[in-house]
């Protein structure tokens, strides 16, 4: 079976509370519709875009508690920032990040190839007194010179 290379939309999202034992509350779909369209997203982020999309002003705490009880349930994933910030990604698929911690930005990158090459090269292997959950991938980068430039015209 091959794994989903895409967010759930909205109607999964509500098949997957449903599977949960969640209600689809306003809240709830309104946070997913803001983690599609950001895609990596800190709970500030995700509330600022609900608020710009016409929602009715809801607390960062609230945001932040949905979110986390969402990747809880595997529904996102977390990320932490090298400044300290919790992210959450809409993408729980098995894939790579490129973290940029000039910016603190977080981008999927798809590589089935080294996925694969990393996952065989560690099955089997054992790590004295841990058991490994799984494999996260994060390259860590900074801007280049002309990345920096560019964004600053």
């Amino acid at each position: 079976m091959t794994a989903t290379r895409t967010a759930p939309d909205l109607i999964r999202f509500k098949d997957i509370l449903k599977e949960k034992g969640l209600k689809a509350t306003p809240q709830r779909l309104a946070v997913h519709e803001a983690m599609l369209k950001l895609g990596h997203a800190s709970a500030d982020m995700v509330a600022e875009q609900m608020e710009s999309a016409g929602f009715t002003r809801i607390t960062i705490a609230s945001v932040y508690n949905i979110l986390s009880t969402l990747a809880d349930l595997r529904v996102y994933s977390r990320r932490m920032s090298s400044n300290n910030k919790m992210y959450f990604d809409v993408n729980t698929f098995k894939h790579l990040h490129l973290y940029d911690r000039t910016c603190n930005e977080y981008r999927d990158v798809l590589d089935d190839e080294l996925v694969g090459l990393v996952e065989s090269r560690l099955k089997g292997r054992r790590f004295r007194g841990y058991t490994v959950d799984h494999i996260d991938i994060q390259i860590v980068c900074h801007p280049t010179r002309r990345k920096t430039r560019s964004s600053a015209e």
